[in-house]
């Protein structure tokens, strides 16, 4: 019997500061077997020259937390809670930020979203990407 995890991936846009500035995160379902890796992809528009872009999880009726910054000129920044099994590395030239989670766990089930900017007290009213993480039974 092995234990699955299945992963169901909304997205939407979830920040624009300015017109020109806008992220993306594309819907997908992904099913992955437990203590696997998983990918979730974040692209962005923005016209500077040195975007800073963040990771925030957000559990059901909970608030956004910050995970992690990346931007061009530093190595960012990730919260001490992250540092294991969550990274990202940002790429100016495809204009992503994809957020990589290692040995995926029943736990991670949350929304995550990227942003241009720090957002924590942000509400938004669009969907927003959600990672729902849930074990099954296969014969």
């Amino acid at each position: 019997m092995r234990n699955w995890l299945i992963l169901h991936i909304l997205a939407a846009c979830c920040c624009g500061c300015r017109a020109e500035e806008n992220v993306r995160q594309p819907k997908e379902d992904v099913m992955v077997v437990e203590g696997h890796p998983t990918t979730l992809t974040c692209l962005f528009d923005t016209t500077s020259q040195s975007p800073y872009l963040f990771w925030y999880k957000q559990i059901a009726n909970g608030k956004p937390i910050f995970m992690l910054r990346r931007d061009t000129f530093s190595p960012g920044e990730t919260t001490t809670e992250f540092k294991d099994r969550f990274d990202a590395h940002l790429n100016v030239t495809a204009k992503s930020v994809p957020l990589t989670i290692q040995r995926l766990q029943l736990s991670d089930s949350a929304v995550y979203y990227c942003a241009l900017r720090p957002t924590v007290t942000t509400v938004y009213s669009a969907p927003l990407q959600k990672l729902y993480v849930s074990c099954g039974h296969t014969n």
